[in-house]
């Protein structure tokens, strides 16, 4: 269902970047992915929203607190975001930002995982979130990468009802996050192909028609290679840092 008009509760519904220079990550994106970017206004303070064949598909602004690192931040959409910020405080997690209105949009907080991981909520108004999905220049997946996925598999279920299913497929491990029966993400356990300065994050992917194209083409945008491209049962897939040095990935479906 590439199109979407609504989320149920729990599910990741929206991602956004913050950027130290957003015009330069408004080029970056637009060459990568063809985006159309529109500013939405002095009100907004800079934000621009990210459109593919006229539907929306992202987030993009300016950083918001000094110190704050270049990002892609995931958004689960909620009920309510006053509720749900004190489950998740009860779960362990820790407030950055309480709730808040975006104008008439809807209201957000933003929040660490026990693990370190930042999440953001986001209880709908006038936006509901990404108005399509797993088409080329669209999020496709959402994933927790962590050093202690035991304790994210209780955090996550305790504040958005998630159930991390864990297979060991051909020696890599991985956990899906099923909310009832459906795969709403996914979750790595970090070992020591990370880096110990990296800290645990969700990683937000974007669908591609041609992995490798898209990792010669971002490589010509200024974008670093953390992942070479490499197969998976679910397609051909890549990360890298963008340009600000962002981290995000992207995925050539199978099928």
């Amino acid at each position: 269902m590439p199109e979407r008009s609504e989320y149920p509760p729990g599910t990741p519904a929206w991602a956004d970047l913050g950027s130290p220079d957003p015009q330069a990550s408004r080029r970056f994106y637009n060459g990568l992915f063809g985006w159309e970017l529109q500013d939405m206004g002095p009100e907004a303070g800079g934000y621009m929203i990210a459109s593919v064949r006229g539907k929306a598909v992202a987030g993009l602004g300016p950083l918001m607190a000094e110190g704050q690192p270049p990002a892609w931040t995931t958004y689960v959409y909620v009920d309510d975001a006053d509720t749900t910020a004190k489950e998740i405080e009860s779960a362990g997690g820790t407030t950055l930002a309480p709730p808040f209105d975006v104008m008439t949009a809807g209201r957000m907080g933003v929040f660490a995982d026990p693990t370190g991981a930042v999440i953001a909520i986001w209880q709908p108004r006038d936006f509901k979130g990404a108005e399509l999905v797993s088409e080329p220049g669209a999020i496709c997946w959402n994933e927790l990468r962590t050093r202690d996925a035991e304790r994210a598999k209780r955090f996550y279920r305790d504040s958005f009802g998630w159930n991390g299913q864990t297979s060991d497929a051909q020696g890599m491990v991985y956990t899906e996050w099923k909310l009832g029966e459906e795969t709403v993400g996914g979750m790595l356990e970090m070992g020591e192909q990370f880096p110990k300065e990296v800290p645990p994050h969700w990683l937000v992917y974007f669908a591609v028609e041609n992995c490798d194209g898209s990792v010669a083409k971002a490589g010509q945008l200024g974008a670093t290679v953390l992942s070479p491209a490499m197969d998976i049962p679910a397609g051909r897939f890549a990360s890298f840092a963008d340009p600000q040095g962002a981290a995000f990935g992207i995925i050539q479906l199978a099928g």
